[in-house]
């Protein structure tokens, strides 16, 4: 959300996603970055956004916004500040020095945008850097520029990228997002893409408009039938446990522990997406 715009942060507290960006980066021009910066700290500590995460993206290092963004999010303490263009374990830990300098508290995490092929290559040394580093944040738009890639259906250019960043986030066991969908009149494109964000393993996707969070949602949670069958490999693989047989099946399908934690995954993030619902 541009935190320049009044209006639009006063929408957000009524759309359903996980989490929001109040940004002062791309999305705010520069002879507003000032008083987006001061509109951006009064969302976070006035509260009324219910149980959505709420993060500042602060203006890159190399800007002379960045000390004075940095500070300010720090101290009115969001759950994340998102950094764009991290390239380096060096900068993810001054990044954290600067954070905890600033008085942030401790809840409030490193958001790590990776965006360069300097940051594809290192970016297991990233995720690892630091406890405080939470999740990294898949910068596609900047990446592909950098690339000298186009923007195509199913992003062969950006896969390889895309994988060692999963590679990279699983590693250090951090959560990974995925990046932006530019068409927002692309109703069947955007899905396609956030279908694919989901089958490669992303825990789920930046968006750049409130008519891409339902679409997304529905992409990322796991479908009726899913639940099912999540269901029935746990009563089994439990039922095989209980009664001392060595071998479990479903629907003749030999089962192991592995998708016994993948189906148990998917009952917890359904049962955590229902709890979300309530809340709503």
């Amino acid at each position: 959300m541009p935190a320049a715009n009044e209006r639009a942060l006063e929408k957000a507290k009524a759309i359903a996603a996980d989490a929001l960006i109040f940004d002062l980066e791309d999305a705010v021009a520069p002879d507003a970055k000032e008083s987006a910066r001061d509109k951006a700290v009064a969302a976070v500590t006035g509260g009324g956004y219910g149980r959505r995460e709420l993060t500042i993206r602060i203006n890159g290092m190399d800007t002379e916004w960045h000390a004075d963004d940095l500070a300010a999010a720090a101290q009115a303490g969001p759950d994340g500040i998102v950094v764009p263009k991290v390239g380096s374990a060096d900068e993810v830990r001054a990044l954290v020095a600067a954070i905890e300098k600033a008085g942030a508290p401790e809840h409030t995490q490193l958001w790590a945008m990776v965006e360069t092929p300097q940051a594809m290559l290192d970016v297991a040394a990233i995720a690892s850097a630091s406890e405080r580093l939470g999740v990294l944040v898949m910068g596609t738009n900047d990446l592909a520029k950098e690339l000298h890639a186009e923007h195509v259906p199913g992003r062969q250019p950006l896969l390889t990228g895309l994988g060692l960043c999963l590679l990279g986030a699983r590693a250090a066991g951090k959560v990974i997002l995925d990046g932006v969908y530019n068409d927002v009149k692309n109703a069947d494109g955007f899905a396609a893409e956030a279908r694919q964000g989901r089958e490669l393993g992303f825990d789920g996707k930046t968006l750049i408009h409130p008519s891409q969070v339902e679409p997304c949602n529905e992409a990322f949670a796991p479908s009726e039938q899913e639940v099912a069958d999540a269901e029935e490999i746990v009563t089994v693989w439990n039922e095989t446990l209980s009664s001392g047989k060595g071998v479990a099946t479903v629907n003749g399908r030999m089962i192991e522990n592995l998708h016994v934690e993948n189906a148990q995954r998917v009952l917890d993030m359904s049962k955590a997406i229902a709890a979300l619902q309530v809340d709503d």
